[in-house]
């Protein structure tokens, strides 16, 4: 005959489960972090800047893109001012310039010198760059919002006809002087002219954005003005093309890694946080090492006040706790004035409120010797016992 099975004995009522060491969360939280901060350096690396022609998100131009490839527009990107310079660029061509912030007056001289008389559209310039163009140019910010479409109200634009058309965004650049889609504090489109050919002023990046351009009439002024030619070269500058000499912006300097890595230390600050944040649990009790009787507590607290020779003090102490208990007594509230509880007392006794008020009012006169101390604790007493028989 075999024997039983053994069973397992359940857990212990007390027994706890246990957590997982703490470290384990802090390497899930900075893997977490830098799985994040990687994705994010992807996604900066691969779809940068606004109305990029290869940014896929709300903010890129990678439709306007492909549509005018699809159309037959030959569409050349270049981010450098050398790829520039090795494309050749045709007398009938179109170059629009996006992240004019990478701009400078040397990559800007060496853009039009390399593109000849083609057109070349400046998308949203600095206040700067546009200074370098012309000293007698201005930007203003305006935010015509959602719902407020601008008309073209201008003529055609050496052989763009923009005639009719609305232009709907949620913030433009507006330069002095004349062009098209004028607001009170400018044109949104201008046009310059000098010896060197002709610049195109586009103070509203939005439009060719993926996110706004169905907005009124967008797709349809970036189809005529970037779509105009059979050749289109989208250049994005790159900063580090500039000249010694060039002042460039705080942003430019910035290295691509800095968000992504401020990310990640801003994600791991956080999960030192919650590691280390103190956690409130239930209440533990402890043994008390020593447990001391209320008696020997009250003599000795006795014997402190015999040995400093403070009667005042203990005569209070008297007093107080004296009406503490009366009041229980009496059904009254433990925090009574003192006056209320003479008060009940002698109602309560039948006694006179001036014997009463001489055992518990502290204004009395502390007693002058350890026998009137003696004789005030034993009257206190007996008064205790007068009102509990009562």
């Amino acid at each position: 005959m075999s024997a039983p099975a053994p069973t397992l004995a359940p857990p212990a009522a007390g027994a706890r489960r246990r957590r997982p060491p703490a470290w384990v969360a802090v390497t899930v939280a900075v893997v977490l972090a830098l799985v994040v901060g990687a994705w994010l350096s992807r996604d900066s690396e691969e779809f940068p800047g606004l109305a990029d022609p290869r940014n896929p998100s709300p903010d890129g131009a990678q439709a306007l893109a492909k549509v005018l490839a699809d159309q037959g527009v030959e569409v050349t990107i270049v981010r450098s001012a050398d790829a520039l310079d090795d494309t050749d660029v045709r007398r009938r061509a179109t170059v629009v310039v996006t992240a004019t912030d990478g701009l400078t007056r040397s990559t800007l001289e060496r853009l039009r010198r390399h593109v000849g008389p083609a057109r070349v559209v400046l998308v949203e310039p600095s206040y700067a760059l546009v200074q370098e163009i012309d000293a007698d140019l201005t930007t203003l910010p305006v935010r015509p919002g959602t719902g407020h479409a601008i008309e073209a109200d201008c003529g055609p634009l050496t052989g763009i006809d923009l005639a009719g058309l609305r232009l709907e965004v949620d913030g433009a650049t507006a330069y002095n002087g004349t062009g098209c889609f004028t607001r009170e504090l400018g044109p949104v489109l201008r046009t310059v002219r000098d010896d060197d050919g002709e610049l195109v002023l586009l103070g509203a990046a939005q439009a060719l954005t993926n996110d706004q351009i169905t907005r009124a009439d967008n797709a349809a002024i970036a189809l005529r003005l970037l779509g105009h030619d059979q050749q289109l070269v989208w250049y994005v500058p790159d900063p580090a093309d500039a000249a010694p000499g060039d002042a460039v912006t705080l942003g430019s300097l910035l290295p691509d890694w800095l968000v992504p890595a401020l990310w990640t230390v801003l994600l791991a600050g956080i999960g030192l946080v919650l590691w280390r944040f103190r956690r409130l649990g239930p209440l533990s009790t402890e043994p008390l090492p020593v447990v001391v009787r209320a008696v020997e507590t009250t003599r000795s607290r006795g014997r402190m006040y015999r040995r400093s020779g403070d009667r005042a003090h203990a005569a209070h102490a008297l007093r107080r706790a004296a009406r503490t208990d009366l009041a229980g007594l009496l059904r009254l509230d433990r925090r009574a004035a003192p006056a209320a509880v003479v008060e009940a007392t002698a109602r309560h006794l039948g006694a006179p409120v001036e014997s009463v008020a001489a055992l518990l009012d502290d204004d009395r006169p502390p007693p002058a010797n350890d026998q009137e101390l003696v004789r005030l604790a034993q009257d206190l007493a007996r008064l205790r016992r007068e009102v509990r028989r009562a």
